[in-house]
């Protein structure tokens, strides 16, 4: 067999030894000991490709109970069922939170820093991670695989079948003052996170913001650029069954 195709079979670091020691190999033999990891790369890629767009019904935007009876019952609680929440119950938290309410003039159902909407929201599920897009009412895919359990360093964020993760985009604050862009974001994440708790208390569901922890890993996998800022994180499910 020849020695160029010999090497493809063994991980890349053994190809790129052998070549290394053999003082002969040609620019092909050298091209082909990058193969594996190359290959490998393809794959990953392609698992992300493989997640779908989740198209989300038209959100209910009336009903439910009345305002003053859910800041009554609103609260954080941090035991949650693992059964999944249906589209319906994702469209209504995700517009509850975040969502157009004014569609003329493209207004949201929480404030933003001079209108800015630099907040978005990432849904981790059970099969991958998403980016809700408002506008089209679905969730775009982000990257595949199950990654709840990086939003945080509780045991509870295993269990919940939702996290949202607040990400603000710094770069559409373009009327703030460099040093009250951040304070900005965090302000407008508290208003969108209290919207979840106003929701999860009216439709019965359980939910607590949280910290993160080491924020590195996410922003590596969901490819975010400099001006992204990994604000919080919000569990969200059905409550555990008292026993």
């Amino acid at each position: 067999m020849p020695r160029f195709l010999f090497s493809v079979a063994f991980p890349a670091w053994r190809a790129h030894l052998c070549f290394t020691m053999n003082p002969l190999a040609t620019a092909r033999h050298r091209f082909t000991a990058i193969l594996p990891a190359a290959f490998l790369a393809v794959l990953v890629s392609q698992a992300a490709a493989d997640l779908k767009p989740l198209i989300l019904p038209a959100p209910h935007t009336d009903g439910g109970k009345p305002l003053m009876q859910a800041l009554m019952e609103r609260q954080s609680k941090r035991e949650f069922s693992p059964k999944a929440l249906d589209p319906q119950q994702l469209s209504d938290l995700l517009w509850a939170a975040f969502g157009i309410n004014r569609p003329a003039i493209d207004h949201r159902t929480a404030p933003s820093a001079m209108n800015s909407q630099e907040i978005d929201i990432y849904v981790a599920l059970a099969d991958g991670v998403f980016l809700y897009n408002v506008k089209a009412n679905r969730l775009d895919p982000v990257a595949d695989g199950d990654m709840r359990a990086k939003t945080g360093g509780q045991d509870f964020v295993k269990v919940a079948p939702v996290a949202l993760v607040f990400v603000a985009d710094l770069a559409r604050m373009v009327k703030a003052k460099p040093e009250a862009k951040e304070p900005y974001a965090w302000a407008d994440t508290g208003s969108i996170s209290q919207n979840v708790y106003l929701f999860c208390a009216s439709a019965g569901l359980a939910t607590v913001v949280h910290e993160l922890g080491d924020r590195q890993p996410l922003i590596e996998a969901w490819k975010l650029r400099p001006e992204q800022r990994i604000i919080l994180a919000q569990a969200v499910g059905f409550p555990a069954q008292q026993p």
